[in-house]
Order: C-alpha cells, then structure tokens, then sequence
C-alpha cells in the first residue's frame, strides 16, 4: 500500500475550498459552526455558478455570427441552445441554493420538510440543497417511478 495516501474529496467541498466537517465532543445539530460550515460551502458553490452563467453569456457574445453557410449557423445555434439549457439549469441550481441559504437564516436548515427528522451532515455535504432525508427521498423517487409506469 503507498505511503502517499491522497484525500478524496467531495466535489461541492473542493469548490468551497473546505473538508468535510468533523463532528466535536458534545456539539449539537446544526450549531454555529456546522451552518457556518455550509454557508462557506453554498456561497461559494453560488458565487461560482454565477460566474459560469457570465461566461456563458460573454462566451455567446462574442461567437455571435453570421455564417454563410447554413450547415455552419445550424452548428452554433445547436451549440447555443446546448448553452442556454446548461444555463438554465445552473439559474435553478441558484435559486435553489438562494431558497437554501434562506432557509438558514430561519433555522430550518438540516431538517427534512417532510417528516423533520434531521437529513444528516454527511448527505448535506453531499447535496447541500437537500430538503428530504434519505428515506422521504427514496419514498418519492419510488412514487415518481409508481406514476411514471
């Protein structure tokens, strides 16, 4: 086994620029410093989705032209329209992250809104928007599947 072992890290805590959280003796869900710990983690994963819709939007600006060959144009549009759909979901992934962040400033965050038990910090660092625990989740993910078929 190499000496060198490498810390894996999770991709939303990269971009924050933070570890994974590490529980202290005695310390309660979701005090201070774990909201403080999440706040740096969404703030930071909005800041940086903001950044990608401005480079959308300068990168479409300035590839804006006219081909004169019809194969060409129907090229760039097709990739406009791969761009604006990547854009639209990174301005839902905002909201929903500026939904998320009000949600700490009214102590609800970490809870489940369906059945308030607490979602757990490991599946928050994981998908820091989550609003359901595990189990609610599973249950509406074999609903959605049940109405679907």
């Amino acid at each position: 086994m190499p000496a060198n072992k490498t810390k894996k890290t999770l991709g939303i805590l990269a971009i924050a620029g933070v570890e994974p959280y590490q529980i202290q003796k005695n310390e309660e869900y979701m005090e201070q410093p774990q909201l403080d710990h999440f706040y740096k983690i969404l703030d930071s994963w909005r800041t940086q989705l903001r950044v990608e819709v401005d480079r959308t939007v300068d990168h479409m600006k300035d590839e804006a032209a006219k081909f004169p060959d019809p194969i060409d144009r129907a090229t760039q549009e097709e990739e406009f329209s791969l761009e604006l759909r990547a854009r639209d979901r990174e301005r839902r992934l905002i909201k929903k992250i500026t939904k998320t962040l009000k949600k700490m400033t009214d102590d609800d965050f970490g809870y489940c809104d369906s059945c308030g038990v607490e979602i757990g910090l490991r599946r928050l660092e994981a998908r820091p928007t989550a609003d359901l625990c595990i189990d609610c989740k599973t249950l509406a993910e074999i609903k959605e599947k049940q109405n679907i078929g």
